[in-house]
């Protein structure tokens, strides 16, 4: 009775290493088929929430990267329109400049007519340079408010009336030398102001263009380090199923001879 316990012993604990050995089997085939050592909370708590709290940071900062890429885009409609203001101010100073080398209060009219003509392009350029529902250089410019990050932390961008009345170019009849002047004083000082105006913002979209570099690099970051966290080894793992898979082997083939042991025994009781 007793040999008989100890070979049923012998053979159950054969049997529960093959078990064993077949679920380790099991479960590196799982992380070889996927790539991952951990996918839930039972794999590793600890592992798995800081995993999921890397992820999370890095998808709000991904959110925050394409509304400054957004902001970007409203910078560069805007500046598409400034320099097509600076051209348009520019013929305008040519234009005074052509009324002040003649006399001619016919030709005077017909210049100043297209002087009146360049104000009116510049305010349909002004209002109509908006992306996205903002325009920062119309009549009434909007402000532009641009996060910088998952916090809540903002860059503003202020506004600038580009039009013609914030420009301060005036209606002009070119009827006296002091009218043309005044147009050539005003022209110039509105180119002065488009390209102030200009650099302004090119100044701020290369600094919202660095943000998304940074921004794109902390996020690259963050997912290689939930990655690392999450991520099995494949090598690593190959190897321990090899291993795995000669020990299953052994542990079968230690199971059957101690089956037969045991049956073996038991015959001769029989």
């Amino acid at each position: 009775m007793v040999d008989s316990i100890g070979l049923g012993s012998s053979t159950n604990s054969a049997l529960q290493g093959v078990q064993r050995t077949s679920r380790q089997v099991d479960s590196t085939t799982d992380r070889l088929s996927t790539g991952l050592k951990i996918k839930d909370p039972l794999d590793g708590a600890e592992d798995f929430f800081t995993a999921q709290s890397l992820t999370n940071r890095a998808a709000d900062l991904t959110g925050v990267k394409d509304q400054v890429g957004q902001a970007i885009s409203t910078l560069q409609a805007a500046d598409a329109g400034l320099e097509a203001i600076d051209q348009l101010a520019d013929q305008a100073r040519a234009i005074a400049t052509a009324a002040k080398n003649t006399s001619d209060p016919t030709e005077r009219q017909a210049l100043a007519d297209q002087f009146n003509q360049i104000r009116t392009q510049i305010d349909n350029l002004a209002n109509d340079s908006s992306f996205g529902g903002t325009n920062l250089i119309s009549s009434s410019p909007d402000n532009l408010d641009v996060a910088l990050n998952e916090d809540g932390a903002t860059l503003t961008i202020q506004g600038a009336d580009t039009s013609s009345g914030g420009l301060g170019i005036s209606s002009r009849t070119f009827a006296s030398d002091a009218d043309i002047d005044a147009a050539i004083s005003e022209t110039d000082n509105a180119i002065s102001q488009v390209r102030s105006t200009s650099a302004s913002l090119t100044s701020s979209s290369s600094t919202l263009q660095n943000r998304i570099n940074f921004t794109e690099s902390l996020s690259n970051t963050l997912e290689e380090g939930a990655a690392n966290v999450t991520q099995a080894d494949l090598n690593e793992e190959a190897a321990s199923l090899l291993s795995l898979q000669t020990r299953q082997a052994l542990g079968s083939n230690a199971l059957r001879i101690a089956t037969e042991n045991e049956r073996a025994v038991l015959g001769l009781f029989g």
